[in-house]
């Protein structure tokens, strides 16, 4: 047998709720493949109280360069507001070091662009955080639905309508084109539309309509798309942060049955369901079922799946076009609610002020500086 890799020397930026709830519970879990080395945050404050809390022998930095020139750690997590994301992936990049940054990845096509440009210059990857692609319900769901098992995919709905209120957007990053780069398309819907995109594979072109109905931001507060996917597949996208009852949901019509997942901010094997069409031999659907092994998705399953990729040497999940294909959808869906215009996939390019930022800088939503 080869023998196992030496544990990764892990870095993380930013040490909010994301960090401390979510990526160190999933290092603690991979603690025999990973050895949690430095923390980033500019509040030196949060930064002692998270270095407490993680235990061991933690380096505290107030600079992510000094950290990358004192650490130079394997992989950095990015916890950080989404405007620091392009900025910090890349650097990590450039010092050697693999990245598993939190959505957004960055605020537009053209600050991927930079990042896909660092990857090639380095050699190492970064990912974004999709942690619902993630678990036994939707590896199950994919396999069953990329096999054919389920018939050809007809019809699809997906559906983030979750609620915020007006101390939620007090921060004052929060609703800005600058800072979080959109509304509940890029920081709330994304996770539900890239599951989407996950399970029906690419998209081929989309309608759309947003709007600002209730909160005073820059950004929208709802948006609306009709997607037509490269298999033929129709479905809808609702992204809101206005709806009292709060759910997430994917569901999937094919020919042979409907695949259903109603969750709200992670999911398990009973949060999805199999309804056969009425034509299906019971026999058949019940191999459906979900496997015995309930994994939920989450941080820790994502994390897994890098470290798999990094001891291996390829390139992980959730990064390269994969990441790129997600990112182009909410370009799109932004373009074709402001402009009123079906969008194609691969239509929006270098000078397609779409690629630089997501408003497009169209007048009744750019900021007004950049109006």
């Amino acid at each position: 047998m080869a023998p196992r890799p030496a544990r990764r020397r892990v870095a993380v930026v930013g040490t909010g709720a994301i960090v401390t709830g979510g990526h160190l519970p999933a290092l603690r879990v991979h603690a025999d493949r990973t050895e949690l080395v430095a923390a980033v945050d500019v509040d030196r404050a949060r930064l002692d109280a998270f270095r407490d809390r993680a235990g061991g022998d933690v380096a505290g930095h107030t600079s992510m360069g000094a950290m990358l020139d004192a650490v130079r750690p394997d992989l950095v997590l990015v916890g950080t507001p989404p405007s620091l994301h392009r900025e910090q992936t890349v650097a990590a990049l450039k010092a050697g070091a693999w990245v598993l940054c939190e959505k957004p990845l960055c605020l537009s096509l053209a600050e991927y662009d930079d990042i896909a440009a660092a990857e090639e210059a380095s050699g190492a990857y970064a990912s974004v955080v999709f942690q619902h692609r993630y678990g036994s319900g939707a590896a199950h769901a994919r396999d069953l639905i990329a096999r054919g098992e389920l018939g050809a995919p007809l019809v699809a709905h997906c559906q983030t309508t979750w609620h915020r209120d007006a101390a939620y957007y007090a921060a004052p990053w929060r609703g800005r084109w600058a800072t979080e780069g959109g509304g509940p398309t890029m920081g709330h819907g994304i996770h539900q539309y890239d599951l989407l995109l996950h399970l029906l594979g690419p998209w081929a072109e989309v309608r759309a309509m947003a709007s600002r109905l209730v909160h005073d931001t820059e950004s929208e507060d709802v948006s609306t798309a009709l997607v037509r996917f490269a298999n033929g597949a129709l479905a809808t996208v609702v992204n809101s942060v206005l709806s009292p009852d709060e759910v997430s949901r994917v569901r999937i019509d094919c020919a042979d049955a409907t695949v259903e997942l109603t969750h709200l901010y992670g999911h398990r094997n009973d949060d999805w369901r199999y309804t056969p069409a009425r034509h299906v031999d019971p026999g058949r659907a019940a191999a459906w079922r979900t496997p015995p092994a309930d994994v939920p998705s989450s941080h820790t399953e994502q994390l897994g799946a890098v470290l798999d990729a990094r001891d291996a040497g390829a390139r992980p999940p959730g990064s390269g076009r994969d990441a790129r294909a997600t990112l182009e959808f909410a370009a799109a869906l932004y373009k074709a609610a402001f402009t009123g215009k079906p969008v194609l996939a691969g239509e929006i390019v270098p000078g397609d002020p779409f690629h630089a930022a997501m408003h497009g800088g169209h007048p009744d939503w750019a900021p007004r500086e950049s109006a």
